[in-house]
């Protein structure tokens, strides 16, 4: 049973209850359970094969649950057709009518709606601007290039203004800058009509960037279920630690544990964490430590004991706004760390070879028992 505790939006809109998916001997979805507010965006994150996409294909009722309820605003969706779902999918493969115009890829299902035809042209030449295609809405698909292509399929996805809006990787075939701004313009457009989605997505850029909550998921269980904030800055697990981000994992033992703080002994330093957990003196515990949180000085800090480690600068890579540092300590791990290039000429630089102090405050850190 899914043992990670899951935060109940006020509204619960779209309610995933205790849901199984088995293919044969292998279960794909193991017991999952979720509420969804209305208007929220949701990103199911994960690797290939943890599950994501077929949770998301039962909400589309191209899959049937094995066991379990799919409840949307109230209404069960055991044994609805996909077509007769107030819900609209985005599919990976775009899924446009070859033989149709742009234009009329988006107006189709508006079409069959019955809308009225002013109605049509005003939604589509919405939908052709807010995906930068304006020009191109006399074209056919096969004159488009791919992420083109998969701008007319979201527009498409979004012009019914379903109640529901599944996305399948949406974004996954647009270059990065227009990635940003059509994730931007998805939000808003999301926020405008009151649609609600759900997303998959193994990007976890596009998931932090758009999503309210993320689940992450593994073997088809949620691992953990939180604002990206929460994902991040506090994961419950090594996997979710190493799977957001980058991070460093040092492994140790508890040496200490009080309400408020609890000391951790590793290879390279002692960490004094300023959270308590609920630990045996002597367990083996990881301490999960983002690079952007450590600083770099060539001199000691006062305390040379706790949250503090001396090595050498191996690698470092400049990106522009951030250079990366790769730093070897005593026992051979490699610390990265993520320092921001605010000033043009810093005062304290550092080079391969350099002795250095890579140091952090006692917040910086996550004890993790799992």
């Amino acid at each position: 049973m899914n043992s990670i505790p899951v935060r109940t939006p006020d509204s619960a809109f779209l309610q995933i209850q205790q849901v199984v998916k088995d293919f044969g001997g292998y279960r794909a979805v193991n017991n999952v359970s979720l509420d969804i507010a209305k208007g929220e965006i949701f990103a199911l994150l994960g690797s290939s094969g943890c599950g994501k996409t077929t949770l998301l294909r039962m909400l589309a009722g191209f899959e049937t649950p094995t066991s379990g309820r799919i409840v949307l605003n109230g209404q069960d969706l055991a044994g609805l057709p996909p077509y007769q779902r107030p819900l609209n999918m985005m599919f990976q493969s775009y899924a446009l009518f070859p033989h149709m115009t742009v234009w009329d890829n988006i107006a189709f299902g508006l079409r069959r709606d019955g809308l009225p035809k002013d109605q049509v042209a005003e939604r589509v030449d919405a939908m052709l601007k807010l995906v930068q295609l304006a020009k191109y809405g006399q074209r056919k698909p096969h004159q488009l290039s791919g992420g083109q292509q998969q701008r007319v399929a979201l527009a498409r996805s979004l012009a019914k203004q379903p109640q529901l809006l599944l996305l399948d990787e949406p974004l996954g075939a647009l270059d990065k800058k227009l990635r940003e701004q059509t994730q931007i313009e998805l939000v808003n457009i999301i926020e405008q009509v009151g649609v609600t989605c759900v997303m998959v997505t193994h990007d976890q850029e596009e998931a932090m960037t758009m999503a309210s909550r993320i689940a992450i998921m593994s073997e088809g269980h949620f691992l953990q279920v939180g604002t990206p904030s929460e994902i991040y800055e506090t994961p419950q697990t090594r996997f979710v630690a190493d799977f957001i981000g980058n991070v460093n994992l040092m492994d140790g033992t508890l040496i200490e544990d009080e309400a408020d703080h609890v000391v951790v002994e590793c290879a390279d330093t002692q960490h004094f964490v300023g959270h308590g957990i609920t630990g045996t003196l002597g367990m083996a515990v990881s301490v999960a430590l983002r690079p952007e949180k450590i600083h770099l000085s060539h001199q000691p800090p006062a305390d040379t004991v706790h949250n503090c480690a001396q090595g050498t600068v191996k690698e470092m890579s400049y990106f522009g706004s951030f250079t990366v540092f790769r730093i070897q300590l005593a026992s051979g791990q490699m610390l990265k760390v993520s320092l921001a290039n605010t000033t043009r000429h810093s005062d304290e630089s550092f080079t391969w070879g350099d002795a250095v102090w890579a140091y952090w405050s006692d917040s910086s850190q996550v004890v993790l028992t799992q």
